[in-house]
């Protein structure tokens, strides 16, 4: 089953032809600068998800150098996003990115940490989308689905954590897993929530507006 996934995945990337020279420039950085970013199938769905859910306003926890900011804006004209990056460098890199792509104009970038910043925002989103610290994902979540419209749908990417919620894992993550498989716990027992085995792993939570979040 593993075997065909990653095969089914691989297949699923060569199909993907990106030709904007800005988005290729970023994914050559993140991998010369390790710096993580969305792989490609998960761009693609993210890109998707935007346009089948008609978002018109995005909120973005963790910005790092504008890639999956850029991607979720590519295609999408009458959409704007607020990104929040408490990485300083990045967020710099992020700006150029975003001016390079020419979405400057559309792109409203906070630096600091979201725990403290997503309270200050006096604004709702249809489509939050949610890459930081994974051990903080629980407090990310729960401060912006206050924030998120009736049918607005929370993106969580990376929940699985290359992998060690089921795979061995080093010592030095024992509590960012367990907060990961809490986290997931309470998203399927409390919210309209689906888990998704790919990328590395992605989370998604729809709000129906019936009830009021805990």
């Amino acid at each position: 089953m593993i075997d065909d996934l990653i095969k089914a995945n691989e297949y699923v990337i060569s199909k993907i032809k990106e030709n904007n020279e800005v988005i290729l420039e970023m994914e050559e950085y993140a991998k010369e600068h390790n710096v993580p970013i969305v792989t490609k199938e998960v761009a693609e769905y993210l890109k998707f998800m935007i346009k089948s859910n008609k978002s018109k306003n995005i909120l973005e926890v963790g910005t790092a150098i504008g890639y999956s900011g850029s991607v979720m804006l590519q295609g999408n004209e009458d959409v704007t996003i607020t990104t929040i990056e408490i990485d300083e460098d990045r967020y710099n890199e992020a700006r150029v990115n975003f001016e390079k792509m020419g979405y400057s104009s559309r792109v409203n970038q906070i630096l600091g940490d979201a725990l403290v910043e997503i309270p200050k925002l006096d604004d709702t989103f249809d489509f939050i989308f949610i890459d930081a610290a994974k051990g903080k994902y629980m407090d990310f979540y729960k401060d912006s689905y206050k924030l998120l419209k009736k049918d607005g749908i929370i993106f969580i990417d990376n929940i699985m954590f290359r992998g060690y919620l089921y795979n061995e894992y080093p010592k030095r993550f024992k509590t960012i897993v367990r907060k990961l498989n809490e986290f997931i716990e309470y998203l399927h027992e409390n919210e309209d929530f689906v888990l998704l085995p790919f990328g590395d792993g992605i989370g998604l939570v729809y709000n129906r507006g019936d009830k009021k979040h805990k």
